[in-house]
């Protein structure tokens, strides 16, 4: 692709290296298919009997599903705390304070919120009678994590989806090298600068004018906002809303990074060796199974508490297939260890679905393999 670094900026290794030893994962030996399980959050009738408290019954009464009452409690707490807050802020804007809110957002609620809006994206959350409580999580919670309304649903289940990561598909990542910094950068500002002008044209090419009209509609009804908002309190909005919005906007690219990074060449539209999967990680008790993303793509609408039983009765296609699934880290995980590429720490955590002991570098080998660019048509 022709992007080498300059040499001042090869520091950066130090610097990684000091991030990855903050967050590091412990050492393991690369789990074989004999061994797999799940420990991921799963629902059946049992555990709802047990949970079926006066909210539980209220919130059941109002939604599709009943296995989706943790999203109405997920609105509720946001709802009470962070708009609160953020109210607070503008009347009464303290630095500390200002911290205090970004630290509440970014470290129990965004992530949360963003898988929320992913599954109800793909699957309406509120009945049919209250159908227009589902315009909630997008326009009345979505500015307060970063998401401008409507532009998450286009680019996500408007084309994302439907390209499958291919070279249509605004996101894709094929033709970068997925474990160079510099080409991340690259991928990140394209998206973050020209999104709204790319998947409006996407969408109109592709006949979907209301849909492109929605998503324009939405993003710059957000930056309306927030225009004018800077002169009411300048500081304020900056907190509440700018920060929010570029942190999640590069997250979510990160993230996207990560959970298409590992390519076969040969079969790339394939959604079993061009997406991977992670299991058993705190990331998905706490963002809805999110981690297993070849699932999620080999059927979007798949509901998020049936994955891991969809995954393990369906490792010998996934070994088959030649899939690549970690234990024990996420996306944003995968994406941080490639950036500083430390296969062998990836290499730990890769699962064996085909029961082969591979040695570590024989495992740094093939995932190395997947990472590489991929010649795309101009």
């Amino acid at each position: 692709m022709g992007y080498a670094p300059a040499s001042i900026f090869r520091s950066r290794v130090v610097f990684a290296r000091c991030c990855l030893n903050a967050f590091a994962v412990r050492p393991r030996v690369a789990m074989t298919a004999s061994a797999i399980s799940t420990s991921d959050p799963e629902f059946s009738a049992e555990t709802l009997s047990g949970a079926r408290g006066w909210f539980h019954r209220f919130a059941a009464n109002l939604i599709r599903d009943e296995r989706d009452v943790p999203f109405v409690r997920l609105m509720v707490q946001a709802t009470l705390v962070v708009v609160p807050f953020a109210i607070l802020l503008f009347f009464y804007f303290r630095w500390a304070l200002a911290l205090a809110y970004i630290a509440v957002n970014f470290l129990v609620f965004v992530d949360r919120y963003i898988l929320m809006l992913h599954n109800t994206s793909h699957r309406l959350l509120f009945r049919p009678r209250y159908h227009v409580l589902n315009l909630y999580i997008p326009w009345v919670l979505g500015p307060f994590f970063g998401e401008s309304p409507e532009t998450y649903f286009a680019h996500h289940v408007g084309m994302h989806h439907p390209e499958n990561n291919l070279p249509p598909d605004l996101s894709s990542t094929m033709r970068f090298e997925r474990d160079n910094v510099w080409h991340f950068v690259r991928y990140f500002s394209r998206f973050f600068f020209l999104v709204l002008f790319d998947l409006r044209r996407y969408l109109a090419f592709h006949s979907r004018k209301r849909l492109a009209k929605k998503c324009t509609f939405g993003e710059l009804s957000f930056l309306a906002l927030v225009f004018a908002l800077m002169f009411v309190n300048a500081k304020a909005t900056f907190v509440v809303f700018v920060i929010p919005f570029v942190f999640v906007r590069f997250m979510m690219m990160a993230g996207n990074w990560g959970q298409h990074a590992f390519i076969d060449a040969t079969q790339p539209g394939n959604s079993y060796v061009n997406s991977i999967t992670c299991i058993n990680t705190r990331y998905n008790r706490r963002c809805f199974n999110d981690g297993y993303h070849i699932g999620h793509h080999v059927k979007a609408t798949r509901h998020w508490t049936e994955m891991p039983g969809d995954f393990r009765a369906n490792i010998a296609r996934y070994a088959q297939e030649g899939s690549i699934v970690f234990e024990g880290i996420d996306f944003f995980q995968v994406w941080l260890f490639l950036m500083c590429k430390r296969y062998d720490t990836l290499a730990e955590r890769y699962v064996a679905l085909d029961g082969v002991n591979r040695t570590r570098e024989e495992v740094v080998l093939l995932l190395r393999s997947r990472t590489r660019a991929i010649p795309v048509p101009s």
